[in-house]
C-alpha cells in the first residue's frame, strides 16, 4: 500500500465513506465474536456427535455463516484501506490517517462515534496517547 498523507480536511472528507464502512464494521465484528462464542460452546457440545446431531448440524451451520462473514469483514477493511487509511481496532471502530507535522510523520486519529477527525498522535504512541487537534501541533 503506497503511504497516503492527510490534511485534516481531506481526512474529514474521506469519512463520507468510512464512517459507514466502519459503523457496519464494528457491528459485523460483534456478531463474528457472538458466533465465535457459540461456535466454542457447540464444539464441546458436539464432540462426538455424530452428523445428524442437532448440536453438529448447527456447528456446521454456524461456522459457514462465521467463515462467510470473516470473508465480507475482509473485503470492507479493504475497502477502507484503499483510502490510504489504516484500520487500528473493529471493536472500537479506530481509523488512523497518516499525516505530516511539520517534518514528522503522526496519525491523526478517528472512531466510530466521533463526528470529525479532532485527534492525532505519534506513530508509536497509539491510541491511549492521542491527544486533542486543538491543543497540539497539528491545530
Amino acid at each position: 500500500m503506497k503511504l497516503v498523507t492527510f490534511t485534516v480536511a481531506e481526512a474529514n472528507q474521506a469519512l463520507q465513506d468510512i464512517r459507514p464502512r466502519m459503523e457496519g464494521l464494528v457491528e459485523a465484528k460483534a456478531e463474528f465474536d457472538r458466533l465465535q462464542t457459540r461456535l466454542q460452546v457447540l464444539e464441546l457440545a458436539a464432540a462426538g456427535a455424530t452428523e445428524d446431531n442437532p448440536d453438529q448440524r448447527e456447528l456446521q451451520t454456524l461456522g459457514e455463516r462465521r467463515s462467510r462473514l470473516g470473508a465480507s469483514i475482509a473485503k470492507e477493511i479493504e475497502a477502507v484501506h484503499a483510502h490510504g487509511c489504516l484500520v487500528k481496532d473493529l471493536d472500537r471502530g479506530l481509523v488512523d490517517f497518516h499525516a505530516l507535522a511539520g517534518d514528522r510523520l503522526v496519525y491523526l486519529c478517528w472512531q466510530v462515534g466521533e463526528q470529525t477527525v479532532e485527534h492525532w498522535h505519534t506513530l508509536d504512541g497509539g491510541f491511549s496517547s492521542r491527544q486533542s487537534l486543538h491543543q497540539g501541533e497539528l491545530e
